[in-house]
């Protein structure tokens, strides 16, 4: 009867199942600023492509074809 109680006892006192919860709370607070980043960002980044396209056809550049 003793054993069942110190594996509960062991159980209760293992914190390596916390230490995962924790990294997935972290690793989804990375994932959740990125993708605030990039709505953020995005449209002041397809801002600065559109006007380095424009820069290249006033120039005459055209992109090569393969």
């Amino acid at each position: 009867m003793l054993r069942p109680i110190k594996q509960v006892h062991k159980f209760i006192a293992d914190e390596e199942g916390a230490t995962v919860v924790e990294y997935a709370a972290l690793v989804a607070l990375v994932i959740a600023g990125c993708i605030a980043i990039i709505f953020i960002l995005g449209g002041q980044i397809r801002g600065g492509f559109q006007a380095f396209k424009e820069l290249l056809d006033a120039a005459g550049i055209k992109p090569s074809t393969p």
